[in-house]
């Protein structure tokens, strides 16, 4: 079975109404990578695309340039952030831009159902609330749904929608409204619901008998769970020299002791739940965090096909249907495949690269 290759796509690259009255007027996540500042001699910020391409993703036209970008150099689909809030949908523009496109690339949605919250300013004020309501919402987000899963572009396991949550912990009746979505999509025609829940930095466990398996949200899911002891030692000492000299609060990591951590997990087999891996391009929130950011050290395109190809390997001998990529265009957190002035197209060629020798593999065996 081959590994599927999909990346988290966030939809935030257009103007709407609430971002302009929490944010600014005009307000996209473009404005926080524009007005991103060095914090050290060398450091890659402001991360900016190349040919200064900050598109705008209210015209289909920059949705069919990056489906075509991805589909050219080997992602096999997006899965496309979608934010719900008991009936309240924010962000959803691109997606129904995206579904009228001809030659769209195969999709499927995480549903991030956290509260927004002013966190880039180090406040915890409530921008939106994340409620969950009852049968009635569970009726009402599946509908809303359902035409996306008919569309024959949808990413489907056994014919089942994929549907990615991404705090299953915070959902009361979480296994309850998967089994009520499993009904109404067999009613539907498919066999079911496929239903993956979320390992990341603040969930570690699985909470829903009635998902169909998990993934693992990279980087945040390795730095909070897999670090060994002389790591986190190792970490403390360098960001505290670091803060010291910069005048800053920020947190630091090795790409390549994270990477490493990542490809040498022990999985978490759960009978008849599928395991699907994790990667990650880079990480760099400064744009967002400022002095308070989180960044990695030593990331290069050569690094990233290494170490992608060993998860790649790690994949297929799990039988793993997906390797969930952190991402394609995460601007504002520094880790996106999307061209940029400094490195160009090298780290989308080398999941090309990647995919060439997989078949050429194939063919031989």
């Amino acid at each position: 079975m081959e590994t599927k290759i999909l990346a988290f796509h966030l939809p935030q690259f257009h103007t709407f109404p609430e971002n302009d009255e929490w944010w600014g007027t005009g307000f996209t996540e473009w404005t926080n990578t524009r007005n991103s500042k060095k914090l050290y001699a060398g450091h890659n910020q402001p991360r900016e695309p190349l040919n200064d391409f900050y598109y705008d993703l209210s015209k289909p036209e920059d949705i069919a340039w990056e489906m075509d970008l991805a589909k050219q150099y080997g992602i096999d689909g997006f899965c496309f952030y979608h934010y719900w809030f008991n009936g309240k949908l924010l962000l959803e523009k691109p997606i129904k831009l995206m579904k009228d496109l001809d030659n769209r690339l195969p999709y499927c949605f995480c549903w991030a159902n956290e509260p927004w919250i002013r966190s880039w300013e180090g406040s915890k004020a409530v921008l939106i609330e994340q409620t969950y309501g009852g049968e009635n919402d569970w009726q009402a987000h599946f509908q809303w749904f359902l035409p996306y899963f008919h569309d024959i572009q949808y990413i489907k396991k056994g014919n089942k929608p994929v549907l990615a949550l991404y705090g299953t912990k915070n959902i009361a009746q979480c296994n309850e409204m998967i089994l009520y979505w499993d009904r109404l999509c067999k009613q539907e025609g498919f066999d079911g619901i496929y239903v993956l829940e979320e390992k990341t930095g603040f969930q570690d466990a699985l909470y829903c008998e009635a998902s169909s398996g998990y993934l693992e949200f990279e980087p945040l899911y390795t730095l909070k769970y897999q670090r060994s002891i002389l790591q986190k030692l190792r970490d403390k000492i360098v960001r505290s020299l670091f803060n010291l000299i910069h005048n800053t609060d920020c947190l630091m990591y090795s790409y390549d002791q994270v990477w490493k951590n990542i490809l040498r997990r022990e999985h978490e087999q759960i009978d008849e739940k599928d395991v699907c891996l994790g990667g990650f391009v880079d990480w760099d929130n400064t744009a967002r965090k400022r002095k308070n950011s989180t960044w990695f050290y030593g990331a290069t395109p050569g690094k990233f096909e290494k170490y992608l190809g060993g998860q790649l390997k790690n994949a297929s001998k799990l039988e793993a249907p997906f390797i969930f990529l952190n991402a394609w265009n995460e601007w504002g957190e520094g880790t996106y495949l999307e061209p940029d002035k400094k490195s160009e197209f090298k780290y989308i060629e080398k999941i090309k690269e990647l995919r060439t020798k997989e078949k050429v593999n194939v063919n031989e065996d």
